[in-house]
């Protein structure tokens, strides 16, 4: 039987047999019998690589992290996951920049550390009495490697159309008329801060299934 720690965008955690691509950890979320038991313990959500300088773990292993697992890095960020800053060190840095620009942090000023960022986002990822954090906005209004909910199911904004989201990959395009999806409001799933980050041109790495690249900015 698989374990309950593939994540979904809504930051919800399921026991499918679908691999993911990275892995991430909020803290020992599992029992001895590996049973989950908090949704998180730490608010330093991070999301690594499978494999790291030939580590090797149990998964689930008493009293270790609870390892978790993504899709891609698009859905890690709408679950509210950001980059590891030791396996995936320039990725880190590099979302740590977008972040700081999208919070309007001027080039020159001090960026803010780990510590700051967690922080921030466990505001935003987490509202009180443990539900996702969640808002409301025009789609056109989103940069595309956004997650937002549409039509009751998670859909990934990605060179101009909605995909729906699965553990296993992206589905079909959405079929309704572009006019449609630009008057759209959608309930936003990516943390607001992320989506800023992504707007400031961090550009989210989706499964192969999402296939056509991201349109330009300009």
């Amino acid at each position: 039987m698989p374990l309950q720690n593939r994540v979904d965008p809504y930051g919800r955690l399921h026991a499918v047999a679908a691999r993911g691509s990275l892995m991430g950890n909020r803290g020992i979320l599992h029992d001895p019998e590996k049973r989950v038991v908090a949704n998180w313990r730490l608010r330093r959500w991070i999301a690594c690589v499978l494999a790291f300088r030939g580590r090797r773990r149990e998964v689930f292993a008493p009293r270790r992290y609870s390892e978790l697992f993504f899709l891609d890095e698009a859905t890690s960020l709408a679950a509210g996951h950001r980059p590891c800053a030791e396996c995936r060190r320039e990725r880190y840095v590099e979302f740590r920049r977008a972040w700081a620009a999208g919070r309007g942090i001027a080039a020159g000023e001090p960026l803010p550390g780990a510590d700051a960022m967690d922080r921030f986002l466990h505001e935003e990822r987490v509202r009180r009495g443990g539900e996702k954090g969640t808002y409301e906005e025009r789609l056109s209004a989103l940069p595309e490697g956004v997650l937002v909910e549409y039509r009751d199911r998670p859909h990934l904004k990605w060179g101009g159309r909605l995909l729906p989201w699965s553990f296993e990959g992206y589905g079909r395009p959405a079929d309704a008329p572009e006019d449609e999806h630009a008057r759209a409001r959608v309930v936003v799933l990516t943390p607001r801060s992320i989506v800023g980050a992504i707007r400031a041109g961090f550009v989210p790495q989706v499964h192969e299934s999402a296939s056509s690249p991201p349109r330009p900015r300009g």
